[in-house]
């Protein structure tokens, strides 16, 4: 099935419409176990016209000059709106992560029916990992749209470190046209 475009998603989904689409732009990572870098990530969100959004990022680590270097992480899920704002995300890693994610949806600016500022902040409820993967315990995430970008921030609780900024990422919408394969 293919994608469903704005004005036609399932009514529980109008809280979280500005997320569609897709979104590309460069962040930057740091932990007290790891050195900082910086990482270049595409994140999709698609309606298929269920009331959820399936949900794909993926990230490259990028070299001083921009330049991919190599792959980073990639996670796939599904966010689903419930009643009262609420959010359930659950979200898969193959690096051996299952996630379940609880949050809120704020919408903090309409303008001509369309939203022009939104926030979805998120906490985990449950982190599964399997035998090989590292440590990992909870997370809190924020996601907003500030001035038609997607910005995004990712706290972690790993390695015997307490909670703390792991990521953080400012992303730009791109037309489907401009989809590559990369």
């Amino acid at each position: 099935m293919g994608a469903t475009p704005v004005g036609v998603l399932p009514e529980e989904l109008l809280p979280l419409s500005w997320l569609v689409g897709r979104w590309v732009g460069v962040g930057t990572g740091q932990y007290p176990t790891i050195e900082d870098f910086r990482f270049g990530q595409e994140v999709s969100f698609v309606c298929d016209g269920r009331p959820f959004l399936r949900y794909w990022s993926r990230s490259w680590l990028l070299d001083d000059d921009g330049n991919r270097v190599r792959p980073l992480g990639t996670e796939t899920g599904f966010w689903r709106p419930r009643p009262h704002n609420h959010l359930e995300v659950q979200l898969a890693h193959p690096t051996g992560y299952a996630e379940v994610w609880y949050g809120q949806i704020e919408v903090t600016g309409i303008e001509d029916a369309v939203i022009t500022g939104a926030r979805a902040e998120l906490r985990t409820d449950v982190v599964a990992r399997t035998e090989s993967a590292k440590e990992y315990t909870d997370g809190h995430r924020l996601y907003g749209l500030v001035e038609e970008r997607l910005l995004w921030t990712f706290d972690m609780a790993a390695m015997g470190q307490q909670m703390t900024n792991h990521l953080a990422a400012t992303l730009s919408r791109v037309d489907d046209g401009d989809q590559n394969g990369d």
